[in-house]
Protein backbone atom coordinates (compact mmCIF):
# COMPACT_ATOMS: atom_id res chain seq x y z
CA UNK A 1 0.00 0.00 0.00
CA UNK A 2 1.25 3.49 -0.86
CA UNK A 3 2.61 5.52 2.09
CA UNK A 4 2.69 9.03 0.66
CA UNK A 5 -0.45 10.75 1.99
CA UNK A 6 -0.51 13.38 -0.78
CA UNK A 7 -0.30 10.77 -3.55
CA UNK A 8 -2.90 8.59 -1.87
CA UNK A 9 -5.22 11.56 -1.44
CA UNK A 10 -4.77 12.57 -5.07
CA UNK A 11 -5.60 9.03 -6.24
CA UNK A 12 -8.69 8.92 -4.03
CA UNK A 13 -9.94 12.26 -5.38
CA UNK A 14 -9.29 11.11 -8.94
CA UNK A 15 -11.19 7.85 -8.38
CA UNK A 16 -14.15 9.73 -6.89
CA UNK A 17 -14.14 12.26 -9.74
CA UNK A 18 -13.99 9.45 -12.32
CA UNK A 19 -16.99 7.84 -10.63
CA UNK A 20 -18.99 11.08 -10.79
CA UNK A 21 -18.01 11.57 -14.45
CA UNK A 22 -19.07 8.07 -15.47
CA UNK A 23 -22.33 8.35 -13.51
CA UNK A 24 -23.18 11.73 -15.03
CA UNK A 25 -22.33 10.57 -18.57
CA UNK A 26 -24.50 7.47 -18.34
CA UNK A 27 -27.40 9.35 -16.75
CA UNK A 28 -27.30 12.03 -19.47
CA UNK A 29 -27.08 9.46 -22.27
CA UNK A 30 -29.96 7.40 -20.91
CA UNK A 31 -32.05 10.54 -20.47
CA UNK A 32 -31.60 11.35 -24.18
CA UNK A 33 -32.51 7.80 -25.23
CA UNK A 34 -35.56 7.77 -22.94
CA UNK A 35 -36.80 11.10 -24.33
CA UNK A 36 -36.46 9.78 -27.88
CA UNK A 37 -37.91 6.31 -27.31
CA UNK A 38 -40.25 6.73 -24.33
CA UNK A 39 -39.14 3.27 -23.14
CA UNK A 40 -40.19 2.41 -19.58
CA UNK A 41 -37.22 0.05 -19.34
CA UNK A 42 -34.88 2.87 -20.23
CA UNK A 43 -36.65 5.12 -17.70
CA UNK A 44 -35.96 2.52 -15.00
CA UNK A 45 -32.33 2.36 -16.12
CA UNK A 46 -32.15 6.16 -16.02
CA UNK A 47 -33.47 6.15 -12.45
CA UNK A 48 -30.81 3.59 -11.48
CA UNK A 49 -28.02 5.66 -13.06
CA UNK A 50 -29.31 8.80 -11.32
CA UNK A 51 -29.08 6.96 -8.00
CA UNK A 52 -25.55 5.87 -8.90
CA UNK A 53 -24.66 9.49 -9.65
CA UNK A 54 -26.02 10.60 -6.28
CA UNK A 55 -23.97 7.91 -4.51
CA UNK A 56 -20.85 8.95 -6.41
CA UNK A 57 -21.36 12.60 -5.46
CA UNK A 58 -21.72 11.59 -1.81
CA UNK A 59 -18.48 9.61 -2.07
CA UNK A 60 -16.68 12.52 -3.74
CA UNK A 61 -17.78 14.96 -1.03
CA UNK A 62 -16.93 12.44 1.70
CA UNK A 63 -13.42 11.82 0.37
CA UNK A 64 -12.77 15.51 -0.19
CA UNK A 65 -13.85 16.26 3.38
CA UNK A 66 -11.88 13.35 4.83
CA UNK A 67 -8.67 14.62 3.24
CA UNK A 68 -9.02 18.09 4.74
CA UNK A 69 -6.31 18.80 7.35
CA UNK A 70 -7.21 19.20 11.05
CA UNK A 71 -8.65 22.57 12.04
CA UNK A 72 -9.68 24.40 15.21
CA UNK A 73 -12.99 22.51 15.52
CA UNK A 74 -11.70 19.11 14.33
CA UNK A 75 -8.27 18.64 15.85
CA UNK A 76 -8.18 14.93 15.01
CA UNK A 77 -8.94 15.70 11.36
CA UNK A 78 -11.94 14.83 9.20
CA UNK A 79 -11.06 11.22 8.34
CA UNK A 80 -14.36 9.80 9.57
CA UNK A 81 -16.14 11.57 6.71
CA UNK A 82 -14.93 8.66 4.59
CA UNK A 83 -16.75 6.26 6.91
CA UNK A 84 -19.93 8.34 6.63
CA UNK A 85 -19.68 8.27 2.82
CA UNK A 86 -19.18 4.49 2.86
CA UNK A 87 -22.16 4.06 5.19
CA UNK A 88 -24.33 6.12 2.80
CA UNK A 89 -23.10 3.95 -0.08
CA UNK A 90 -24.02 0.84 1.88
CA UNK A 91 -27.54 2.17 2.50
CA UNK A 92 -28.02 2.95 -1.19
CA UNK A 93 -26.72 -0.49 -2.15
CA UNK A 94 -29.11 -2.19 0.28
CA UNK A 95 -32.04 -0.23 -1.19
CA UNK A 96 -30.94 -1.22 -4.71
CA UNK A 97 -30.61 -4.86 -3.63
CA UNK A 98 -34.11 -4.97 -2.12
CA UNK A 99 -35.67 -3.34 -5.18
CA UNK A 100 -33.81 -5.64 -7.58
CA UNK A 101 -34.78 -8.75 -5.61
CA UNK A 102 -38.42 -7.65 -5.56
CA UNK A 103 -38.50 -7.08 -9.31
CA UNK A 104 -36.62 -10.32 -10.00
CA UNK A 105 -39.02 -12.43 -7.94
CA UNK A 106 -41.97 -10.89 -9.79
CA UNK A 107 -40.25 -11.65 -13.10
CA UNK A 108 -39.58 -15.26 -12.04
CA UNK A 109 -43.28 -15.82 -11.33
CA UNK A 110 -44.34 -13.95 -14.45
CA UNK A 111 -41.58 -14.33 -17.08
CA UNK A 112 -41.63 -11.71 -19.83
CA UNK A 113 -39.60 -11.40 -23.03
CA UNK A 114 -36.81 -8.85 -22.58
CA UNK A 115 -37.50 -6.25 -25.23
CA UNK A 116 -35.05 -3.44 -25.94
CA UNK A 117 -34.60 -1.19 -28.90
CA UNK A 118 -31.22 -1.02 -30.61
CA UNK A 119 -30.58 2.33 -28.97
CA UNK A 120 -31.16 0.86 -25.52
CA UNK A 121 -28.93 -2.08 -26.36
CA UNK A 122 -26.19 0.29 -27.50
CA UNK A 123 -26.45 2.23 -24.24
CA UNK A 124 -26.10 -0.99 -22.26
CA UNK A 125 -22.95 -1.94 -24.19
CA UNK A 126 -21.48 1.53 -23.58
CA UNK A 127 -22.43 1.34 -19.91
CA UNK A 128 -20.59 -1.98 -19.59
CA UNK A 129 -17.44 -0.57 -21.19
CA UNK A 130 -17.39 2.61 -19.09
CA UNK A 131 -18.28 0.82 -15.85
CA UNK A 132 -15.67 -1.89 -16.39
CA UNK A 133 -12.99 0.75 -16.96
CA UNK A 134 -14.09 2.60 -13.82
CA UNK A 135 -14.13 -0.52 -11.64
CA UNK A 136 -10.66 -1.59 -12.80
CA UNK A 137 -9.30 1.89 -12.04
CA UNK A 138 -11.00 1.91 -8.63
CA UNK A 139 -9.53 -1.50 -7.80
CA UNK A 140 -6.08 -0.13 -8.59
CA UNK A 141 -6.66 2.89 -6.34
CA UNK A 142 -7.96 0.69 -3.50
CA UNK A 143 -4.84 -1.48 -3.68
CA UNK A 144 -2.67 1.63 -3.30
CA UNK A 145 -4.72 3.55 -0.72
CA UNK A 146 -6.99 1.12 1.14
CA UNK A 147 -9.79 3.69 0.90
CA UNK A 148 -13.06 2.42 2.38
CA UNK A 149 -15.19 4.97 0.49
CA UNK A 150 -13.64 4.12 -2.90
CA UNK A 151 -14.06 0.42 -2.09
CA UNK A 152 -17.76 0.95 -1.35
CA UNK A 153 -18.23 2.90 -4.58
CA UNK A 154 -16.38 0.20 -6.53
CA UNK A 155 -18.60 -2.55 -5.11
CA UNK A 156 -21.63 -0.47 -6.06
CA UNK A 157 -20.48 -0.11 -9.66
CA UNK A 158 -19.46 -3.78 -9.78
CA UNK A 159 -23.09 -4.60 -9.05
CA UNK A 160 -24.15 -2.28 -11.88
CA UNK A 161 -21.65 -3.94 -14.21
CA UNK A 162 -23.05 -7.38 -13.43
CA UNK A 163 -26.58 -6.05 -13.82
CA UNK A 164 -25.84 -4.69 -17.31
CA UNK A 165 -24.19 -7.96 -18.27
CA UNK A 166 -27.25 -9.83 -16.98
CA UNK A 167 -29.50 -7.64 -19.12
CA UNK A 168 -27.43 -8.53 -22.18
CA UNK A 169 -27.51 -12.24 -21.36
CA UNK A 170 -31.22 -12.03 -20.58
CA UNK A 171 -31.89 -10.47 -23.97
CA UNK A 172 -29.93 -13.24 -25.68
CA UNK A 173 -31.55 -16.11 -23.76
CA UNK A 174 -35.03 -14.63 -23.99
CA UNK A 175 -34.88 -13.57 -27.61
CA UNK A 176 -32.90 -16.45 -29.09
CA UNK A 177 -33.26 -19.40 -26.72
CA UNK A 178 -36.73 -18.77 -25.33
CA UNK A 179 -35.57 -19.04 -21.71
CA UNK A 180 -37.76 -16.31 -20.24
CA UNK A 181 -37.02 -17.03 -16.58
CA UNK A 182 -33.28 -16.34 -17.02
CA UNK A 183 -33.83 -12.59 -16.67
CA UNK A 184 -35.41 -12.96 -13.22
CA UNK A 185 -32.85 -15.55 -12.05
CA UNK A 186 -29.85 -13.41 -12.98
CA UNK A 187 -31.47 -10.37 -11.41
CA UNK A 188 -32.05 -12.23 -8.13
CA UNK A 189 -28.47 -13.51 -7.99
CA UNK A 190 -27.09 -10.03 -8.58
CA UNK A 191 -29.47 -8.63 -5.95
CA UNK A 192 -28.04 -11.10 -3.41
CA UNK A 193 -24.49 -10.17 -4.47
CA UNK A 194 -25.17 -6.44 -4.04
CA UNK A 195 -26.90 -6.99 -0.69
CA UNK A 196 -24.06 -9.11 0.69
CA UNK A 197 -21.46 -6.52 -0.29
CA UNK A 198 -23.66 -3.71 1.03
CA UNK A 199 -23.72 -5.23 4.52
CA UNK A 200 -19.96 -5.78 4.32
CA UNK A 201 -19.38 -2.13 3.43
CA UNK A 202 -21.81 -0.90 6.09
CA UNK A 203 -20.21 -3.08 8.77
CA UNK A 204 -16.71 -1.75 8.03
CA UNK A 205 -18.03 1.82 7.95
CA UNK A 206 -19.70 1.36 11.35
CA UNK A 207 -16.49 -0.19 12.72
CA UNK A 208 -14.58 2.93 11.66
CA UNK A 209 -17.16 5.33 13.02
CA UNK A 210 -17.38 3.43 16.33
CA UNK A 211 -13.58 3.35 16.74
CA UNK A 212 -13.24 -0.41 16.60
CA UNK A 213 -9.99 -1.71 18.06
CA UNK A 214 -7.34 -2.98 15.67
CA UNK A 215 -7.06 -6.76 15.37
CA UNK A 216 -5.07 -8.88 17.84
CA UNK A 217 -2.22 -9.47 15.39
CA UNK A 218 -1.67 -5.71 15.07
CA UNK A 219 -1.84 -5.22 18.83
CA UNK A 220 0.73 -7.98 19.31
CA UNK A 221 3.08 -6.23 16.86
CA UNK A 222 2.73 -3.04 18.91
CA UNK A 223 3.47 -4.90 22.16
CA UNK A 224 6.55 -6.56 20.69
CA UNK A 225 7.96 -3.30 19.34
CA UNK A 226 7.37 -1.39 22.58
CA UNK A 227 8.76 -4.12 24.85
CA UNK A 228 11.73 -4.47 22.50
CA UNK A 229 13.10 -1.26 24.03
CA UNK A 230 15.39 -2.18 26.94
CA UNK A 231 14.29 0.86 28.96
CA UNK A 232 10.59 -0.11 28.82
CA UNK A 233 9.62 -2.46 31.65
CA UNK A 234 5.94 -2.74 30.77
CA UNK A 235 3.03 -1.45 28.70
CA UNK A 236 -0.65 -1.11 29.54
CA UNK A 237 -3.88 0.66 28.55
CA UNK A 238 -3.18 0.15 24.84
CA UNK A 239 -5.98 1.71 22.74
CA UNK A 240 -6.09 1.77 18.95
CA UNK A 241 -8.45 2.91 16.23
CA UNK A 242 -8.45 3.79 12.56
CA UNK A 243 -10.18 6.61 10.70
CA UNK A 244 -9.72 6.93 6.96
CA UNK A 245 -6.02 6.98 6.15
CA UNK A 246 -5.01 7.67 9.74
CA UNK A 247 -4.34 5.31 12.64
CA UNK A 248 -4.39 6.39 16.28
CA UNK A 249 -2.40 4.47 18.89
CA UNK A 250 -2.10 5.37 22.56
CA UNK A 251 -0.71 3.54 25.59
CA UNK A 252 1.24 3.82 28.84
CA UNK A 253 4.83 2.62 29.16
CA UNK A 254 6.44 1.70 32.47
CA UNK A 255 10.03 2.74 33.13
CA UNK A 256 12.42 2.50 36.05
CA UNK A 257 11.02 4.74 38.80
CA UNK A 258 14.57 5.97 39.50
CA UNK A 259 15.11 7.06 35.89
CA UNK A 260 15.41 10.76 35.16
CA UNK A 261 12.68 12.60 33.30
CA UNK A 262 15.10 13.09 30.42
CA UNK A 263 15.88 9.37 30.05
CA UNK A 264 12.21 8.42 30.40
CA UNK A 265 11.29 10.90 27.69
CA UNK A 266 14.08 9.53 25.49
CA UNK A 267 12.68 6.00 25.91
CA UNK A 268 9.22 7.19 24.81
CA UNK A 269 10.75 8.98 21.81
CA UNK A 270 12.64 5.83 20.79
CA UNK A 271 9.46 3.74 21.11
CA UNK A 272 7.52 6.19 18.94
CA UNK A 273 10.28 6.16 16.29
CA UNK A 274 10.29 2.35 16.20
CA UNK A 275 6.51 2.20 15.90
CA UNK A 276 6.49 4.83 13.15
CA UNK A 277 8.52 2.51 10.92
CA UNK A 278 5.69 -0.03 11.03
CA UNK A 279 2.79 2.43 11.28
CA UNK A 280 3.83 5.50 9.23
CA UNK A 281 0.25 6.85 9.08
CA UNK A 282 -0.30 6.65 12.84
CA UNK A 283 -0.48 9.31 15.51
CA UNK A 284 0.84 8.28 18.94
CA UNK A 285 0.01 9.32 22.48
CA UNK A 286 2.43 7.80 24.99
CA UNK A 287 2.16 8.31 28.76
CA UNK A 288 5.13 7.47 30.98
CA UNK A 289 4.50 5.70 34.31
CA UNK A 290 6.97 4.51 36.96
CA UNK A 291 7.13 0.72 37.04
CA UNK A 292 5.27 -0.85 39.95
CA UNK A 293 2.65 1.91 40.23
CA UNK A 294 0.00 -0.13 38.44
CA UNK A 295 -1.57 -3.50 39.08
CA UNK A 296 0.78 -6.51 38.98
CA UNK A 297 1.11 -8.34 35.64
CA UNK A 298 -0.81 -5.57 33.89
CA UNK A 299 1.31 -6.00 30.76
CA UNK A 300 0.67 -9.74 30.64
CA UNK A 301 -3.07 -9.22 31.11
CA UNK A 302 -3.29 -7.02 28.03
CA UNK A 303 -1.33 -9.29 25.71
CA UNK A 304 -3.54 -10.81 22.95
CA UNK A 305 -4.71 -14.27 23.96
Amino acid sequence: MMRDDKKRGRLMRLAALASVSVGASLAALKAVVWIKTGSVTMLASLADSSLDLLASIITFVGIRTALEPPDHDHRFGHSKAEGLAALAQGAIMIASSVFLLQQSVLRLFDPQPVAMAWSGLAVSVLAIVLTLGLVLFQRSVIAKTGSLAVDADSLHYTGDLLLNLAVMVGIALSGYAGILWADGLFGALIGVFIGYNAFSVARRAVDMLMDKEMDDATREVIFNIVLGNSDVLGIHDLKTRKAGLREFIQFHIEVNPMASLRSAHLAATEVEAALSEHFPDAEFIIKIDPAGSGKPNKTVQELPQ
